[in-house]
């Protein structure tokens, strides 16, 4: 079993960065595809990004590429999602996910077992 846990959400102005962090533990994590989603009011939890177990491939939705950065670190059991230049439209509840599938990147919901309960992020225009 694993738990995990998002910070690092708030309040920020357009064109602002965060970051936020998805803490893990029960077990290590260093073997699964980890993932974040994002829930946005009155739409369905939508794929963000997403990086193997190894760190070595990640993939990222075609609205945050270029401006949202993945990464693990697997001796802290921990995962993260840089996010720059933020736009209203990134307004969310973003969610961390644990996959079993950790050989290749997993963008779809279904293949993530664990999940968080997630980190308001507001971006205010």
């Amino acid at each position: 079993q694993v738990q995990l846990v998002e910070s690092g959400g708030g309040l920020v102005q357009a064109g602002a960065s965060l970051r936020l962090s998805c803490a893990a533990s029960g077990r290590l994590i260093s073997t699964d595809g980890m993932g974040w989603f994002r829930q946005a009011p009155g739409k369905e939890r939508a794929f963000v990004a997403t990086i193997s177990w190894s760190g070595a491939e990640a993939n990222y939705a075609d609205s945050v590429k270029g401006r949202f950065t993945i990464s693990r670190d697997n001796a802290k059991n921990t995962v993260y999602l840089q996010m720059n230049s933020l736009k209203p439209e990134d307004t969310a509840v973003y969610y961390c996910a644990a996959s079993p599938k950790g050989g290749r990147p997993q963008i779809n919901r279904s293949e993530y077992r664990y999940w968080g309960q997630g980190t308001q992020v507001t971006v205010s225009s």
